[in-house]
């Protein structure tokens, strides 16, 4: 499109997603990646939370381009991904005046590249990850403490990845961005695909 130009520019939006990242890392004051994701029941009632963005995959990469978060897979918004096999998220950046949103498929990564990340993670929260039971009721923070206390005497200073622990990589079928315009008239490009074996289709939608 003739006027998609300056932040808009590219012919990958995965490229264009790394960039505003990019961009927002220097601006934000906290959690620059941070995302909305949200997710439906088994009764169609949505939900939405905060997690954080780990990786904006490439369209080169094996994935074909995707966008990757961890989580208990024993949690609300992971038995919820995986009955319905997709999800959606919005990065807000209020720095920017930006914001980026994607709906797609969803898949799991729980190989070699979920173990690198639980690796990087600090002790206390590899640790914390075997010790909390996500999303089910809690009795006390004191009994959480103890569980803490409990898998930190049994898995040791150098925890592996809990089975009940990894990614989730959305495949998007459509990503907008969206910039802030003056009196409210806002740009948005909006790249949309049928199927993941698609091309992209990019339309300019009214503020």
């Amino acid at each position: 499109m003739s006027d998609r130009s300056g932040i808009f520019a590219g012919d990958d939006p995965y490229a264009i997603a790394q960039r505003w990242l990019g961009e927002a890392e220097a601006t934000e004051i906290n959690d620059p990646n941070a995302i909305a994701i949200a997710t439906v029941d088994a009764d169609g009632l949505p939900n939405v939370r905060m997690v954080l963005l780990k990786d904006i995959e490439g369209r080169d990469m094996p994935s074909g381009g995707a966008f990757v978060f961890y989580t208990n897979y024993g949690s609300a918004k992971a038995r919820e991904i995986e009955q319905a096999g997709k999800a959606a998220f919005v990065m807000h950046w209020k720095s920017l005046r930006r914001q980026i949103r994607v709906r797609g498929l969803v898949e799991r990564e729980e190989g070699p590249q979920a173990d690198e990340y639980y690796a990087s993670r600090s002790l206390k929260s590899r640790l914390g990850a075997w010790a909390s039971r996500q999303s089910e009721p809690l009795s006390s923070r004191t009994a959480l403490m103890a569980e803490v206390a409990k898998v930190t005497a049994s898995h040791g200073p150098n925890p592996k990845r809990p089975p009940f622990w990894g990614g989730f990589r959305i495949k998007p079928l459509e990503i907008e961005f969206w910039a802030d315009g003056a009196f409210r008239l806002h740009d948005r490009f909006r790249w949309r695909r049928q199927t993941l074996a698609d091309e992209w289709e990019i339309s300019r939608l009214n503020p």
